[in-house]
């Protein structure tokens, strides 16, 4: 039988994988977002993963893809030796779970229930929202260290990765920012430029200012999505459980135990 202390460690190292796995449509990590719900470890060193999403009608599509994503993340830990996902309260739940847990490609379990289409394309669509969403915020956080627009144009990947930022959301997005361009092959060695569009092309000095309201639209109809999804799941997950013995660290990791302050407020 797993030792206290050593699940609670196997359960923060796949929380801490989960991170990895964001909501297609918001570019947020499901972490960040709530949906996972619950994450077990067994002595055999397998794991089971239970997520639910703000309403009963989320879109099968993206369900499907955060499903694939936990498993995926969750298998490539070295110590897991199988893993299950579970998407509770959902309208296509059942068919999730059988797909994502049948060891099939998810494009072919897309392909069963969307008459042999491929969702590359919907992939594709919103992998260039984030990465307009990340790319501006990085831009911004160049403006807010005094670079002029040429420079930042012409940065080059190399010394995209010295520069210091202070900003919190730079911080976060930076990497991230990093990892889209070398995983769509838009940058690769350190003298490539940092900051092409998503077609691959340089942006000109004179068109940063419009590139950059380009990329506002885009953030700000995600920040808008995302807020409706918090405020959904919110309103229908109201519940706080915590188990016999009281808040574990994974249940403050996870947000499940209140603040202080609002348990006071309560009172």
């Amino acid at each position: 039988m797993l030792v206290a202390n050593l699940q609670a460690e196997l359960e923060i190292e796949v929380w801490e994988r989960l991170d990895a796995v964001t909501d297609p449509e918001l570019d947020e990590p499901i972490t960040d977002m709530g949906f996972v719900e619950r994450i077990e470890v067994t002595d055999a060193r397998q794991v089971r993963v239970d997520f639910r999403l703000p309403t009963y009608w989320c879109s099968p599509n993206f369900a499907f893809l955060m499903a694939f994503g936990i498993r995926k993340e969750v298998m490539a830990l070295p110590w897991v030796v199988e893993a299950t996902v579970h998407l509770n309260d959902h309208c296509f739940g059942d068919k999730v779970n059988e797909g994502v847990n049948s060891g099939r490609e998810y494009h072919d379990v897309f392909a069963e229930y969307c008459d042999g289409a491929r969702l590359d394309e919907v992939v594709q669509t919103f992998l260039a929202k984030a990465f307009d969403r990340r790319q501006e915020t990085v831009m911004l956080g160049l403006q807010g260290l005094g670079l002029c627009p040429s420079e930042i144009v012409s940065m080059t990947l190399g010394q995209l990765r010295m520069v210091r930022f202070d900003g919190e959301e730079e911080l976060r997005q930076t990497p991230r920012y990093i990892d889209l361009l070398l995983a769509e092959g838009l940058a690769k060695d350190p003298s490539d430029h940092a900051f092409p569009t998503w077609e691959g092309q340089p942006i000109q000095p004179m068109a940063l200012s419009e590139h950059l309201a380009r990329l506002r639209s885009t953030r700000i109809n995600m920040e808008f999505n995302g807020a409706l999804c918090r405020g959904l799941a919110k309103t229908r997950y109201k519940e706080v459980e915590i188990g016999p013995d009281g808040p574990t660290l994974v249940d403050f990791i996870a947000g499940r135990v209140p603040p202080r302050e609002e348990i006071s407020a309560r009172r």
